[in-house]
């Protein structure tokens, strides 16, 4: 089978489970220190701006029912901005210094390519993780390492989700949405015709696709579903 790669990684993959693991967690650690920087840099005006397009805030008060809801807040207000404003991610980016060649400059520049999907789960990979098909992409494959997702996403089930692609597998961004035909097709109708009737890949690229699958999943009450949980070690 073939996957999906954006760039040769800069080891060699081992091919045990347990080495794809540690692999796939030292690259996690490291998008989560990024984050966590990114989320510093996001200001309250762009966090503000971003939740009022998910029905999250009135006036300059967010109104949360859980504060997960805020990995679809953060996710808008780091990855994308609406022109002429630039992408946190960017900004970042241009005061970062990382070592050339190093593990955290692999995964920042992953993040900055990062694009939105909808993957079609079609089972669990024979090493680790699952084998999914990127529906806005041609169903093109992808070897999806999310250690939380093998051990509860179904096959056939449907997920809208942020990839980075360090290498030889794909990571999810963190917010991710249980998806079906109905919720796919309201968001396709709040956006232009013309982008509609475009190539299904420019929607991956698209700010807007994103902020409505976002805004339709929360009003329909769909992330109750969701829960983010560490997942130990050794599980």
């Amino acid at each position: 089978m073939a996957f999906a790669l954006q760039k040769p990684d800069l080891v060699d993959l081992p091919t045990s489970r347990e080495g794809v693991l540690a692999r796939y967690r030292t690259l996690r650690e490291i998008s989560r220190r990024i984050n966590d920087e990114l989320t510093r840099l996001v200001s309250d005006d762009a966090i503000l701006r971003e939740a009022r397009k998910l029905g999250l805030a009135h006036g300059k008060t967010l109104v949360l029912d859980d504060m997960e809801e805020m990995n679809y807040v953060l996710d808008l207000a780091i990855h994308t901005a609406a022109p002429p404003r630039s992408r946190a991610i960017d900004r970042y980016a241009r005061s970062a210094r990382f070592a050339a060649g190093s593990d955290e400059a692999l995964m920042l520049d992953a993040m900055q390519e990062s694009r939105f999907s909808v993957l079609l789960i079609d089972g669990r990979h024979e090493i680790a993780g699952l084998v999914a098909s990127d529906l806005l992409h041609g169903a093109q494959k992808i070897w999806l390492m999310d250690v939380g997702l093998e051990s509860s996403m179904p096959e056939g089930a449907v997920l809208a989700t942020r990839l980075y692609m360090p290498g030889h597998f794909a990571m999810t961004a963190g917010a991710n949405v249980p998806c079906d035909r109905t919720l796919l097709e309201d968001a396709l109708y709040e956006l232009p015709s013309r982008l509609c009737d475009g190539p299904l890949e420019a929607l991956s690229r698209d700010r807007r696709f994103a902020e409505a699958v976002y805004r339709i999943a929360l009003s329909e009450g769909l992330m109750h579903r969701v829960r983010y949980r560490d997942v130990p070690d050794d599980a």
